[in-house]
């Protein structure tokens, strides 16, 4: 059971996904100043915080009482919503629990915030999994993709929630006499996020270059596909295996979109096969992201199944002012990721004789890493 009924609002309902906000103790104003003039503006119904909300690796959290941190952290970035009682929901990134405090107390820590919505976990222990019905017209995903995927990569979903998921879409379909149309929010995106991409020369202009099994390939937006809009400014970082989410909503077809975050440079929605697989560019100024692009999308849905989606972003709500120019500018040139900077550093040529510094500098690199 879900702990508060969602309902249309005259034949719409509109959600809020707000990602990567990646905040230490210490919030930035103008991350809160972003969420904020995004609330007010776009006025949704629903809004779905879809990780990396706490900055876990940021040594403020290395001292004093983590867990009174951790709780007034959670609480000051829920303020907005609930301040305006426009109810929400969250699950988790790769980086949340690097604080020390683990999902579960995390979750404690949200149920205890006005407004936040939660539903009955999908398998023991996996407390940012589970669905939320819209008035058993529309079904609206939350899953936790977890850190790693043992194999190099970053996570994804488990076979428990995949077989969670196809249990749960079927008890819907028996129980409303239909298939529900669904949307689904996560943190990590899946493979199937290339998939929708054009392989490009790394000659051409304002091509991405790729890391891990897509190494040694460059990357633009496809032209062609023509669900295609917003901004490519990173490589995807999904899981180096495919645990078949995207097959499972392709069986019946009810589910019509994927968001993710974990990108913080990528802004855009492509059609893969009837489904749309959608970036949402990172909204938190203590972390690396797209510059004054920094953003949240919005999405209207339907009963009829079918929804619209745009994004706004700092510059267009907020302006072009800011606060802490310096960390802004220090944010502005951290690396994306450990494996462009090892890249980096191999084909720079360096020494054997290098090799201890080049270490030491990958392991404070890696504070920055997605």
């Amino acid at each position: 059971m879900q702990s508060r009924e969602l309902s249309f609002n005259n034949g719409v309902f509109r959600i809020l996904q707000i990602t990567d906000i990646q905040e230490p103790p210490s919030i930035s104003s103008n991350t809160m100043r972003l969420i904020n003039a995004a609330l007010d503006y776009a006025r949704p119904d629903f809004a779905v915080l879809t990780g990396d909300q706490i900055k876990g690796y940021s040594t403020s959290f290395f001292s004093g009482n983590i867990k009174e941190k951790t709780e007034k952290l959670i609480k000051d970035i829920c303020a907005p919503m609930a301040e305006r009682n426009i109810p929400f929901t969250a699950t988790f990134g790769n980086h949340d629990e690097q604080c020390g405090i683990g999902k579960e107390l995390q979750a404690e820590m949200y149920k205890s915030c006005p407004g936040f919505v939660y539903g009955e976990p999908a398998v023991f222990g996996d407390y940012g999994t589970f669905v939320l019905s819209v008035e058993d017209k529309y079904l609206i995903w939350i899953f936790d993709t977890h850190e790693k995927d043992g194999h190099g990569g970053f996570g994804c979903l488990h076979p428990d929630q995949i077989e969670w998921y196809r249990k749960t879409r079927d008890e819907y379909e028996k129980k409303c006499g239909r298939l529900l149309p669904g949307i689904a929010f996560q943190h990590i995106p899946t493979p199937e996020f290339f998939e929708v991409l054009h392989k490009v020369s790394p000659l051409i202009p304002g091509s991405i270059r790729a890391y891990g099994p897509h190494k040694n390939t460059w990357y633009k937006l496809d032209p062609h596909n023509s669900g295609l809009r917003g901004f490519l400014g990173e490589a995807p970082a999904p899981s180096h295996i495919n645990s078949g989410e995207i097959d499972a909503f392709l069986e019946k077809g009810d589910v019509k979109a994927l968001f993710a975050g974990h990108n913080h440079n990528n802004s855009y929605v492509a059609d893969y096969k009837g489904i749309a697989l959608g970036f949402t560019q990172g909204c938190g100024f203590n972390v690396y992201g797209p510059g004054l692009n920094r953003g949240v999308r919005y999405i209207d849905i339907y009963p009829d199944g079918h929804f619209e989606t745009r994004t706004l972003t700092y510059r267009e709500l907020c302006g072009t002012e800011y606060d802490n120019k310096l960390i802004y500018l220090k944010q502005a040139v951290a690396p994306v990721s450990v494996a462009g900077v090892k890249t980096a550093f191999k084909e720079l040529g360096i020494t054997a004789g290098a090799v201890g510094a080049v270490t030491a500098a990958v392991k404070i690199i890696k504070k920055y890493k997605r």
